[in-house]
Formats: C-alpha cells, sequence, structure tokens
C-alpha cells in the first residue's frame, strides 16, 4: 500500500525520502500552505496537507476539484490529497445509476467536451408493478428527461484523472481508520491502519506501520455507513444537532449483464415495485440499459423489514425469474455483480455536518433523494459546498460553519425538504405508502403542512422469528439465478487472508445466545456475501464462523444486526471488490 502512496507522491513532484522532516507548522486559518511535508510521529511516517479528504466518491472528488479550482481563481495554492481504500478509485462505488448532471454543470460545466464517460441519455421511462407473473405499467412518478444512464464507477475515475490536473494528490489502497486529535479534541487528519498483521497480531515479513495524513481540514466522503463518519456523528452527536431523526437505509443488490443485441434498448429506464417484497417490506428494482449491449439491473431492500427469514440476496435471484425480467436476460451473460447500503432517511436523518477541524460531505450524511432514486448530484452538490467553506476558513479565516448555513440554501435541502414525506410514508404498508406518495407528489408537490417520522431504526424493525414461517427460496438455475459463491467471483472481491478480521463482534457470545435462538440467525441471510454462517464446533453446536474475505463493504451487518453487536472496520487498504462498470 505505502509503495502506491510513495508512487502518487512521486508523480506529484513530492518525493518521500528517507530522511526526517521538519515538524510540521503550526495549524491556524492562516497559516500558510503546507505542502506534502513528511515527518515521524510515534514510530509513523506522516504526511500534512492543508486538506485531506477521505474518500474518492463523487463528493470527495468533487470537493477536491472545486478547492484546486478556487485557488486558480484566486491565484494562490492548497495542498489536497484523497484517500481511497479501494485497490484503485471507482472499485468501491456502486450505483443504479441514472445520473442527473445538475451538479457536474456546476463543477465541470464543459464536461460535455472533456471525454466524460456519460454517453448514453435516458431514453424511455416506465414504471412497472409487479405481481408473481405480470407486470403492471404505471404512470411514471420519475422525470428523467436530461438524465444519463452511466457506471459511476466509471464516472469518478475520470473525476480522479481531472482532480489530479489540477494538483489533487489521489492515493489509492489507502484505508483511513483513526481520527487523529489534538490536545483541545480538533480532528487534525487520519491514519490509515498497519498492514502485514497477522490474524494472531503478530508481525508479518510484510509488516509497514501506519501513515498518518494531516490536515488543517479534513473532510469525511466516505460514502454510506462511514466507519470514521459515525464515530464522528456519535461522538459530536451531530444527528441530534442536525435533524434530529435516525438514518434508516437500505441493502441495494446489483448486477451487470451483456445481453442479446435484438432485446438491447440504450437509455431505457425501468422501475418496479411490488413482488417479489411482501406488503410490509419497502423496495423495488430497476432495470438500465446502458451502452455496448449492457443492462444494469438490482433489487434495493429498505432494511428495517420485519421477517428476520426474508434473505436480500434470494429475494433478488427470485426477481430475476420473473417473466418481463427473464426475457431480457436470456441468451446474456452476467459479468458483475455487488452490493451496498445506501441512506434513505432524507430530509429528516440529515446530520449536522460539521465538527471541529473538519466536516462530512456526501452520502456519509445522507442527501440520497429517495423518491428520485438518485443522490450522485447531491453528493457531489454537498462536496462542492463544503469545498468553498473550507477554502474561505483556509484563506480567509472564516468558520466551516458556512457549510451547513449553505447547505440549508441549496438547492439540496430544497430537493429533500420536498421528497420528506415519501420513505417513511410506507411505514403504513405498501398501498397507504403508494397513495400517501402520489398525495404528495401530485396533490402537495412538495408543500405539505407536515412532515412525517421514520419508524424504528432497521436493527429493532427485525421480528422475532416465531412470529414468521421460513422462506423457501428456489434453488439458483447457474443461468438467470447464481448461488452467492458464483456472484461473488464476478464482485473480483479479495482480501488478505492473514490479517486480523475487520467485522468484529462486541460480545462473542451474543450470536449464539440470542441471535440465532430468537431471531434464528438472520446474519446467515441478510449479507449479500455469506460472510456470516453456522456451523458446529467440536461438541457439535452451532458456532457462528466470519468469513471476512468474503466481505463486500456493503455495511448491511453494521445496520441490520439484531443487538448492534457487529462492528465493521476497515480491513488492510485496496482489499474488497474490485467494480469496473458498477
Amino acid at each position: 500500500m505505502h509503495r502506491a502512496i510513495r508512487t502518487a507522491a512521486a508523480a506529484a513532484g513530492r518525493a518521500l525520502s528517507s530522511a526526517r522532516a521538519a515538524p510540521p507548522p503550526p495549524r491556524g486559518p492562516r497559516a500558510p500552505c503546507w505542502g506534502a511535508t513528511r515527518w515521524l510521529c510515534s514510530g509513523r511516517e506522516a504526511l500534512s496537507y492543508d486538506v485531506v479528504i477521505v474518500g474518492a466518491g463523487p463528493a470527495g472528488l468533487a470537493a477536491a476539484i472545486r478547492l484546486k479550482q478556487l485557488c486558480r481563481a484566486a491565484d494562490t495554492d492548497l495542498s489536497v490529497c484523497v484517500l481511497e481504500k479501494g485497490s484503485e478509485v471507482g472499485a468501491h462505488v456502486l450505483s443504479g445509476n441514472v445520473f442527473e448532471p445538475r451538479a457536474l454543470d456546476e463543477l465541470i460545466p464543459k464536461w460535455r467536451q472533456e471525454d466524460a464517460p456519460i454517453r448514453v441519455p435516458v431514453s424511455s421511462d416506465k414504471f412497472w408493478m409487479l405481481t408473481k407473473n405480470r407486470a403492471w405499467t404505471l404512470p411514471s412518478p420519475f422525470d428523467n428527461k436530461g438524465n444519463y444512464v452511466i457506471s459511476l464507477s466509471q464516472l469518478v475515475r475520470w473525476m480522479a484523472t481531472k482532480a489530479e490536473e489540477l494538483g489533487v494528490e489521489v492515493y489509492p489502497g489507502f484505508a483511513a481508520s483513526e481520527i487523529l486529535y489534538d490536545e483541545n479534541q480538533i480532528v487534525t487528519g487520519v491514519a490509515t491502519n498497519d498492514v502485514g498483521i497477522a490474524k494472531d497480531g503478530t508481525k508479518r515479513e510484510t509488516f509497514q506501520p501506519g501513515v498518518e495524513l494531516r490536515g488543517r481540514i479534513t473532510l469525511l466522503a466516505e460514502g454510506c455507513r462511514g466507519s470514521l463518519s459515525e464515530k464522528i456523528i456519535r461522538n459530536h452527536k451531530l444527528r441530534e444537532r442536525g435533524q434530529g431523526q435516525h438514518q434508516t437505509y437500505a441493502l441495494g443488490i446489483k448486477e451487470v449483464w451483456e445481453i442479446e443485441e435484438g432485446k438491447h434498448e440504450p437509455g431505457s429506464v425501468i422501475h418496479t415495485v411490488g413482488w417479489p417484497l411482501d406488503k410490509k417490506t419497502y423496495g423495488g428494482s430497476f432495470l438500465y440499459h446502458l451502452d455496448d449491449r449492457q443492462l444494469a439491473i438490482g433489487l434495493v431492500v429498505a432494511l428495517n423489514y420485519r421477517n428476520p427469514f426474508l434473505s436480500p440476496y434470494d429475494e433478488f435471484q427470485k426477481f430475476k425469474q420473473h417473466p418481463a425480467v427473464r426475457k431480457l436476460l436470456e441468451g446474456g451473460t452476467a459479468v458483475q455483480y455487488g452490493a451496498r447500503t445506501l441512506n434513505e432517511g432524507g430530509f429528516q436523518s440529515i446530520p449536522y455536518p460539521v465538527f471541529p477541524g473538519g466536516a462530512i460531505i456526501g452520502c456519509c450524511a445522507g442527501f440520497l433523494n429517495v423518491p428520485k432514486i438518485k443522490g450522485t448530484h447531491t453528493a457531489m452538490k454537498s462536496g462542492m459546498l463544503a469545498a468553498e467553506a473550507t477554502f474561505k476558513a483556509l484563506i480567509e479565516g472564516s468558520s466551516m460553519e458556512l457549510y451547513w448555513d449553505n447547505l440549508k440554501k441549496s438547492w439540496i435541502w430544497e430537493e429533500l425538504h420536498k421528497a420528506r414525506n415519501y420513505r417513511p410514508a410506507f411505514e403504513y404498508g405498501f398501498f397507504p405508502g403508494m397513495g400517501l406518495s402520489a398525495l404528495e407528489r401530485y396533490i402537495f408537490k412538495g408543500r405539505s403542512p407536515y412532515t412525517f417520522k421514520h419508524g424504528k431504526p432497521d436493527h429493532e424493525a427485525t421480528d422475532v422469528a416465531n412470529l414468521h414461517m421460513p422462506i423457501q427460496y428456489p434453488k439458483p438455475d447457474g443461468q438467470i439465478t447464481f448461488d452467492v459463491p458464483t456472484s461473488l467471483y464476478r464482485s473480483n472481491t479479495n482480501h488478505e487472508h492473514d490479517q486480523p478480521p475487520h467485522l468484529c463482534l462486541r460480545d462473542p457470545m451474543i450470536p449464539e445466545s440470542v441471535n440465532l435462538p430468537v431471531y434464528a440467525a438472520p446474519e446467515s441471510r441478510y449479507c449479500p456475501a455469506r460472510v456470516y454462517e453456522y456451523v458446529s464446533d467440536e461438541k457439535g453446536d452451532p458456532k457462528l464462523q466470519i468469513n471476512a474475505q468474503n466481505c463486500l463493504h456493503c455495511k448491511a451487518c453494521d445496520i441490520k444486526d439484531p443487538k448492534q453487536n457487529i462492528e465493521w472496520t476497515v480491513p488492510e487498504g485496496g482489499g474488497g471488490p474490485g467494480y469496473t462498470v458498477m
């Protein structure tokens, strides 16, 4: 991992020598640009920048690009680095994605002339309600005119090149695992975890200590349920200082297929509700036709589902067997698989995004517009707003509170406020939710006088097993539906096997004493990678086995475990899925 850091630094003209560097200059809003100063701190290599951004997704890269644009306009400079835990930029990015270019139009107005991987405009927009064997066409609640069907992993790769052209240093394979504080409890950056540590805690021959990335301002853009972001939100009570309600989540499971030429309609967009999900489970599916005969197909399942026997992965396989869907896939080839959680709390769940020393941007703050099923444009805009506040804080000495103020004046706030009641409306069930959503869209048009509250947190929504019957899912046929190992192979997931587990149990007794007898082992079903399975120990008793090397970094376990007993921490940098077209 650190070879990659040195290579990137050298390419930017900031070679990392083995000599000790001088201590960092003092912090402060008017301090000069640090550059990439290097020194040793507590035995760890350390680099200092003006701005450290964690996460090379749309929010993090938009923030980096906007910062450098502001520097050029003001004829000044700020050093900016972006850390990405994936093996390369885009490796961990998964989304639908019907892309609304509003934020990109503001950030890079000439993107159409700069070979951006945005080439397939939406050509048709359909909305189906599914029963087991029928697809009923409903009026489409989406307005996708002017939007594009894209691969988000490809878009962020392009954005990374634009950021680097402006002087941003982008470090893939760099997993931030620790928040750094000064003596006044102000965040001063992040540190990566040590690498080359064996499962038993001993140092392997490949051991290298973590690296500290010091920043005058730190922006967290980790995506949904980011591990550092969650610590910051909890420790600084940012949820309570913001809109006040807990976040609620969904799990999106997706495949990309190459389908037969005669079935391919570039730009065709289809969303569905209904079957195979039960009437008490919120969710829906999508089918997006990209270019090159590619079809993105996925199912999104809200993680406040009640039935502990429900398996989102198997519901997705079941969905593909619907006659209207199967006929699209027959004769085609599945080329990639992945899964990721997404924030669905919307307006009610936005945390106060500023903490001492930095801010939270993008999906780890939760700016997804649920009825639009879009969050990329809002994530990018939040990164741009944070960048503008950061620039003023470092150059003019103003406060980062400007980010919060400008966020509330932006089109993000207006958009999410209008959409605030759609998701919680479905707490009353599928048909009441559809009715209330129609009322919001066609009558009130987002200006209703009331604001619904979310129900229970997702982990509390799970019923005990004796209230439900087990669900019998059909066996995969190997052509349209697949078992988990086959799908995992298509995700290009890989982790160093001999490393400490990044999935930790707060209480190792709970799986066997609570989850298995009370909830019928839901972790063996809600995980779309079968990380968790119960096996017999030497006495023949069931014991939870954690196959951490299978992990897709989706974060479902961190959210859905009934007793919140699973803590997701970052593995060695570069581990996890390797998406290319998601």
